[in-house]
């Protein structure tokens, strides 16, 4: 079956024939960490996101030698297929039933893929407005990564990535501010797209102006993120957080004023300001 796929993929898709003639040959040869290599670059290719393609994938070929692969490649790639669901609860089901099959193969360390497909779980009852249910998740995943060692940081990232997106609907500023910083820690930030590297510099500034007993802002001025504003209609917030961390108030007092306009189009920092006087 996971064969026959291969051909009737190639002989519809001529452009990706060579990819697909490559999968099968490593499938036939049983070179399943070259294939795993392979599926990783594949499922990178724009062109393959398109649609429920990475579905299709998954369920007629990827299922016949899932767990044969590495487990945490495996959640990588259940994760990215996830994503292509339209349903929340769909991709969740499919989520549920990836963590069964995981827990079958008796693996030692089982619990590592495990938590990180229920991080994306945790993400897509998030996104369905469900805080409760995410939470329990996050709370259950901080007791496993606390009893694990040896953690991929791609499960760090993913866990702490979850707990900032968490505190930041709450508004709970300092919360998501020490969160998102920990996810930067075990992520490779040149990998990041400039929009996304551009919006978390930009919520993690906001964060660190309006958060509860933050009072330094030196780790997040250090970091290569930061610069992302630079050049950009925000920048301005950054050099906000420049005066305010060396003790500048003169220099904070005014670049406060000059940029008024676009400090009053933030609804958390008027609210913030509020509180204040």
């Amino acid at each position: 079956m996971a064969l026959e796929y291969l051909e009737s993929q190639r002989n519809k898709q001529p452009e990706l024939a060579e990819w697909y003639s490559s999968l099968a040959d490593l499938y036939q040869r049983k070179l399943w960490h070259q294939l795993t290599a392979k599926l990783e670059q594949f499922v990178a290719l724009a062109v393959v996101q398109a649609g429920d393609a990475l579905i299709q994938l998954y369920h007629n070929f990827i299922t016949d030698f899932e767990t044969k692969i590495n487990l945490l490649k495996l959640a990588h790639f259940a994760v990215i297929v996830s994503r292509q669901y339209s349903e929340k609860d769909a991709a969740i089901g499919y989520l549920e039933g990836v963590i069964e099959k995981l827990r079958a193969t008796k693996e030692l360390r089982i619990e590592e893929p495990i938590l990180y497909v229920k991080m994306q779980i945790a993400a897509f009852n998030l996104e369905k407005g469900n805080q409760k249910e995410c939470k329990k998740l996050l709370d259950d995943g901080k007791t496993t990564l606390d009893n694990m060692t040896d953690v991929d940081p791609s499960v760090h990232a993913t866990y702490y990535w979850i707990s900032s997106q968490y505190h930041k609907s709450r508004q709970e500023f300092a919360e998501f501010y020490k969160s998102a910083l920990l996810y930067l820690a075990y992520t490779t930030v040149e990998f990041l797209s400039n929009e996304f590297k551009l919006d978390l510099a930009f919520d993690l500034s906001l964060a660190a102006l309006l958060g509860d007993n933050i009072y330094n802002f030196g780790e997040l001025l250090a970091h290569p993120i930061i610069n992302s504003l630079l050049g950009t209609k925000v920048e301005w917030l950054y050099y906000i957080l420049q005066a305010f961390n060396t003790g500048n108030l003169v220099r904070y007092q005014e670049l406060c004023h000059v940029h008024n306009a676009a400090l009053s189009a933030q609804p958390a920092l008027v609210e913030n300001e509020k509180k204040a006087n």
